[in-house]
């Protein structure tokens, strides 16, 4: 009776633990089940030859006790138990790498690749200058910046503030209008209660909002850089995307909905159904896992050799933020998507391809990623910004100035924006390599027309040229002045001379009237 009453007392102790670590627990799950995943072929050839090598044991003892005088097919055995060993092992240095070929394959599952243009997309701030905006706005707020994400269904940047301290939470959310044109600056700003919700991301003990979501749903990760903050009202409320494991010989991630963190009673609900979500309920880093898989869309030898897919440009204007960038479509749908330029595996710098990720979907499947064949073909983003320094040394680049993204905007266009951090310019627009050079045209922030550096046949920019430049023939074809202009044209010098002599004697006139 006293052993069982200790075994049961043990028991219900180690269940305590378990569930009072559950946060704890499901990341030692997740990453053991990441390893047993790559050692599970080798782990199965050492059991089988650790089998044999038993049986050959075994076999020599018996033949020992028997003594018999023909040793040959021991020693047999023993090669043969030698030779599997080898075998095995190389057999799990192969599952290490097959095995990453695998799971790229598993994340390539739902990826279309076309040659169909890029759905038109609409131009936002640059992320680097929302983010470089949100520390002046912030008044006397004494926390520091943990996340700035840009929400495409209110075409605003979201700033969360964690509170100073360790056994604290976020202090407030910061929500600001960031215009490409016009002098907006609309913003708002929610605060947490700080005494009924004090947990964060990566805070300590029972401060942590990784721990309260695994309270109400084991089994779930997510990345911190995925989670950002949105207003209700005054309320603010933390969106974290959330990602379960599926999977046995190959682990993946999937989607798991979202956790919502009412920063004003503390409460975290985690749902599925994420149509009411202001922002972005698809994991970005799940989005960049499928792009990056897209290494293995031929066969093993290419993805081994880098010889297929793409990867995101990583020069020029882009650095520091290079890929998913968020952005709307033009249409009415109200839908968005993480886009990103792609350049070829290897030296190739240039944009050949845009995928695109959607930022919302429904299910626990994978969200479909599209990858956009671009003919033509851009330059890389570092070349795009000499360019743009080269064509427009008018207006690039002085001071802070400096040229922001190169994002793609639907079609085979994209758009790099000209400014400072806290005022943006003029943007550049282009459409690829056309005829040898790459277009390009200026315009305001707005998105009026200044000029082109050369302008694409049949493009709308080449249309409006050619409409100013129609309109200012027209006085001169029909023989009038516009108004408020003289056509001297027709003048003969006998009335050029009295026109001059009628101009001097005005200005006489009025300098004697003092100037009136």
């Amino acid at each position: 009776m006293g052993r069982a009453l200790r075994w049961g007392t043990g028991i219900l102790l180690a269940g305590l633990a378990l569930w009072y670590g559950s946060y704890y627990t499901t990341i030692v799950v997740w990453e053991l089940r990441k390893l047993l995943a790559w050692l599970a072929a080798p782990l199965l050839v050492a059991v089988a030859a650790g089998a044999l090598w038993s049986a050959v044991r075994l076999l020599r003892g018996k033949a020992g006790r028997g003594k018999r005088r023909d040793g040959g097919g021991g020693v047999a055995v023993v090669a043969l138990a030698w030779a599997g060993g080898v075998l095995g092992l190389g057999i799990g240095i192969w599952w290490l790498v097959y095995g990453a070929y695998l799971q790229d394959r598993a994340y390539m599952q739902d990826v279309r690749i076309v040659s169909e243009p890029v759905p038109e997309l609409t131009p936002r701030a640059p992320y680097l200058v929302g983010k470089a905006q949100a520390a002046p706005h912030l008044g006397d707020v004494t926390g520091e910046i943990s996340d700035v994400t840009y929400l495409p269904d209110a075409d605003r940047f979201a700033t969360l503030v964690e509170r100073s301290g360790w056994l604290a939470g976020y202090e407030v959310g910061l929500v600001q209008e960031i215009p490409l044109g016009g002098n907006s600056r609309n913003q708002q700003r929610c605060a947490f209660d700080v005494d009924r919700a004090d947990a964060r991301i990566g805070g300590w003990f029972t401060h942590n909002l990784g721990r309260k979501i695994s309270a109400q749903k084991r089994g779930v990760r997510f990345e911190a850089s995925d989670a950002y903050v949105t207003c209700s009202g005054d309320t603010p409320i933390v969106v974290v995307p959330l990602k379960r494991q599926t999977g046995l010989f190959v682990v993946t991630e999937r989607p798991a909905g979202v956790a919502l963190y009412d920063g004003r009673t503390g409460k975290v609900t985690i749902t599925t159904d994420t149509t009411g979500v202001p922002g972005p309920s698809y994991p970005l880093s799940l989005a960049a896992r499928q792009r990056e898989a897209t290494a293995a869309v031929g066969g093993f030898s290419d993805w081994w050799f880098e010889r297929s897919g793409w990867d995101a440009s990583e020069d020029g204007a882009n650095e520091g933020n290079d890929s998913e960038f968020t952005l709307r479509y033009r249409d009415a749908s109200g839908n968005s998507a993480y886009v990103t330029p792609l350049t070829p595996q290897g030296q190739a710098s240039s944009v050949v391809a845009v995928s695109t990720v959607p930022t919302r979907h429904q299910g626990g499947g994978l969200a479909p990623l599209t990858v956009h064949r671009l003919d033509p073909t851009w330059s890389s983003p570092k070349a795009l910004v000499e360019l743009v320094k080269a064509e427009y040394r008018d207006v690039c680049c002085y001071n802070e100035d400096r040229v922001f993204e190169v994002v793609p905007t639907g079609g085979s266009t994209w758009t790099a924006t000209i400014g400072s951090e806290q005022n943006i310019r003029y943007r550049v627009e282009g459409r690829g390599q056309v005829g040898g050079r790459e277009a390009t045209c200026l315009k305001a922030a707005d998105g009026t027309l200044i000029r082109c550096a050369y302008a694409a046949p049949g493009s709308p920019e080449e249309a409006e040229l050619q409409r100013r430049e129609q309109e200012k023939q027209k006085p001169k074809e029909n023989g009038t002045a516009p108004p408020g202009q003289v056509d001297l044209g027709g003048y003969t010098p006998e009335q050029l001379a009295e026109l001059q002599k009628r101009l001097s004697d005005e200005f006489v006139r009025r300098l004697k009237n003092g100037g009136t």
